[in-house]
C-alpha cells in the first residue's frame, strides 16, 4: 500500500516568525514515521512538506506565485528557492537522523508547469525510490513556468499530479488544525466529511490562513483535494492535526482523524 503524507508548513515551522523551524515537532514526527515503516515493511510512503515561515515570507514579498518577469522578480524567485531548499535540508536531515532512508526531490529541477498547471515531470526516479523502499521527499517550491516565467507549486499541486500517476490508497494532510472547521476561526464545529456534493454548503464557511500562505490557506487545500478525489475516486484524504503525540503514526496506520475528503 502506498500513502502520501504532507507535513504542513504551519506544523513544522512557526509561520508567524520568519525562518523558524519547529525542530522538536519535526524530530517527533520523524520518529513516528520511522516506527510506521518498521512495523509496516511492505507499505510505501511518499512524504511532502510545506515551506511555512521559510518560503512563504519572500514569496509574499515578491508575489512569486503570480508570475516572475522583472529582474527583481527573479531575485525573489531565487530567494524563495533558497528558503524552500533550506527547510527541506532541515527536514531531510532529521528524517535521516531517525533512521529513515529519505531522498529529496526538488520540484524546481524537474517539474514544468504552465499557468501553475503541471504539464511535465519525470517521476521515474520517484518510482524507483519507492520500489527500493526509500522515502522520497518532495516539497512546495518554485518552478519555471512556461506561461508565467516562474511560479510556486504547493505540495497539494504536486500531490494532485502524482496521485494520477502513482495511485496512492490514502493521502494524509497534517497541519495544526484538528481538521476543517465549518465556523473558522471560532473553531467549534469540525466537519467529519466533505464530498464534491457537500462542498457548496460549507464553502463560504471555510477560512484561509491566519498566517502568510501564498498558496491559499485551507480553502485552497480543500479545493485541490476535492479535485484530486474527483479525478481519483478510490482515494480518501484525511486533514488532521499533527500536533498530538502519535497522531502521525496513528494516521499512517489507518486511524481516521479530523476531516475526511472523499468522492462520495
Amino acid at each position: 500500500m502506498l500513502q502520501f503524507l504532507k507535513l504542513g508548513g504551519s506544523l513544522i515551522t512557526d509561520k508567524d516568525a520568519a525562518h523558524t523551524p519547529r525542530l522538536e515537532v519535526i524530530d517527533r514526527i520523524a520518529l513516528e514515521i520511522a516506527k510506521y515503516t518498521t512495523s509496516h515493511p511492505q507499505d510505501t510512503l511518499l512524504l511532502g512538506h510545506g515551506s511555512g515561515s521559510f518560503g512563504h515570507v519572500p514569496a509574499a514579498k515578491y508575489g512569486t506565485r503570480d508570475g516572475v518577469l522583472s529582474d527583481k522578480d527573479w531575485s525573489g524567485f531565487h530567494e524563495v528557492w533558497q528558503e524552500a531548499r533550506e527547510l527541506n535540508q532541515i527536514v531531510t536531515s532529521r528524517l535521516i537522523s531517525a533512521g529513515l532512508r529519505s531522498v529529496s526531490f526538488s520540484p524546481a529541477a524537474s517539474v514544468t508547469p504552465s499557468s501553475q498547471q503541471i504539464i511535465s515531470w519525470n517521476i521515474e526516479p520517484i518510482r524507483s525510490a519507492l520500489g527500493h523502499h526509500l522515502l522520497p521527499v518532495i516539497y512546495g517550491d518554485v518552478a519555471f513556468d512556461i506561461a508565467l516565467g516562474g511560479t510556486i507549486l504547493s505540495t497539494e499541486d504536486l500531490f494532485l499530479y502524482l496521485a494520477g500517476k502513482l495511485h496512492p490508497s490514502r493521502i494524509l494532510i497534517a497541519g495544526i488544525e484538528n481538521g476543517v472547521w465549518s465556523d473558522f476561526p471560532s473553531n467549534q464545529h469540525l466537519l467529519p466529511t466533505i464530498t464534491p456534493d457537500t462542498f457548496a454548503d460549507v464553502q463560504k464557511a471555510l477560512g484561509g490562513s491566519q498566517s502568510k500562505d501564498v498558496t491559499g490557506g485551507m480553502l485552497s487545500k480543500v479545493e485541490s483535494m476535492l479535485e484530486l478525489v474527483q479525478r481519483n475516486p478510490d482515494i480518501s484524504i484525511e486533514i488532521f492535526s499533527g500536533i498530538p503525540v502519535h497522531s502521525i503514526y496513528d494516521g499512517l496506520c489507518g486511524k481516521s482523524q479530523g476531516t475526511t475528503i472523499k468522492s462520495k
